[in-house]
């Protein structure tokens, strides 16, 4: 059995750390403040036991700027992110409005940006594109999701960029314009999604997720939206665009998470469908052209070092005059991706915790 424990995610004011076994649908639907990962000395990765201190772990998160700014921020922006400029604008409009109507949601862009991302990456699944209208070119129906055990878990019969559930869509529609409201086009589904995350009161600098895990409960979806959610956040705070082989790297390593650890695995399916630590992280770079070393030792001897990992460093774990035994990618706001051992998926955790064996953090493309 694969066990996605040891999730612990900041996004806003918001530390929350998540298990689930995906044998068990009950087990697959619970978030917690506990966590069965391994301690430093069993397998070298962090555990998630006790949430990292508020003052390293919750994000200044990126809001929309003023007016003025809007054009050039969101051309810029979408390029760094590779998410198309119609999506990009119409995830930030549904931020400022709802902005104004629920400033006690705290509601950003970047929430909505990573539900598009991981939902129909941002409207192009199935070739799909959006208008200049904002509405997709051929209306899209669900996009089916499969776990590592080929179960589906996407929603039944959720449609639109925003692949909301028929539920969410009565409950919560919303037209941008003011006209009739369309689950195709992005900005009635961005705003819906909004008016969803923000029910019943809730404040998402403190109950990020819970609301969205009112979407969906698939536990690939609030994985992958949590890790995207991180990177939009370290991307969108920053002065100048990332780089892209670091960008590739990190969405190649979002990608699989919830596969599970194989020791020597190289992810390439069949009978060899997982990854240990330094196989994801050499497929992960190896996905942006760059080649590694093989191990996490060998990896930590082959990269230079930096002081304070940015978005894409390799984190390393061991002594580092004798052996480096694992290795994870670091996706800012103290968190990394990683496949921690033997029964546990791969997944998303912070970097630090009170007694690990941190080596240091290396940088493949420096």
């Amino acid at each position: 059995m694969v066990v996605l424990a040891a999730v612990v995610v900041a996004v806003a004011a918001l530390v929350v750390a998540v298990q689930f076994a995906p044998g068990s649908q009950q087990a697959a639907n619970t978030a917690a403040l506990t966590s069965t990962a391994p301690s430093p000395s069993s397998a070298g990765a962090p555990s998630s036991a006790g949430a990292p201190p508020a003052s390293s772990a919750v994000p200044t998160q990126p809001n929309v700027p003023k007016a003025s700014e809007f054009d050039a921020w969101a051309s810029r922006t979408s390029q760094w992110l590779d998410i198309p400029l119609r999506a990009m604008t119409g995830y930030a409009e549904a931020t400022v409005t709802l902005g104004k109507e629920q400033p006690g949601c705290h509601l950003s862009w970047i929430t909505l940006a990573a539900v598009g991302k991981v939902t129909s990456d941002h409207g192009r699944a199935q070739g799909d594109h959006l208008d200049p209208s904002g509405t997709l070119a051929k209306p899209l129906g669900t996009v089916e999701v499969r776990d590592f055990y080929n179960r589906v878990v996407s929603t039944a019969n959720a449609s639109g960029p925003m692949q909301l559930s028929p539920a969410i869509w009565a409950k919560w529609q919303r037209s941008a314009s003011g006209g009739k409201p369309d689950p195709q086009n992005v900005d009635d589904a961005a705003l819906t999604t909004g008016r969803a995350l923000c029910a019943d009161g809730r404040d998402l600098s403190k109950d990020w997720w819970n609301a969205v895990s009112s979407l969906q409960t698939a536990p690939l979806f609030l994985h992958r939206t949590l890790a995207t959610t991180n990177v939009y956040g370290t991307v969108g705070q920053g002065s100048q665009a990332p780089n892209p082989a670091v960008l590739s790297a990190v969405d190649f390593a979002i990608d699989q998470i919830g596969l599970p650890y194989v020791w020597g695995g190289n992810g390439t399916g069949d009978a060899d469908p997982g990854f240990d630590c330094s196989g994801l992280t050499t497929a992960a770079y190896s996905s942006a052209g760059v080649k590694l070393m093989r191990t996490a030792d060998t990896q930590f001897r082959s990269v230079p070092h930096v002081d304070a990992p940015q978005l894409g460093d390799l984190i390393f774990y061991g002594e580092p005059a004798t052996k480096i035994h694992h290795v994870g990618l670091y996706i800012g706001n103290q968190q990394m991706i990683d496949a921690p051992q033997t029964g546990q998926a791969v997944q998303v955790h912070p970097y630090r915790k009170p007694g690990d064996d941190y080596a240091g953090a290396g940088r493949p493309t420096a």
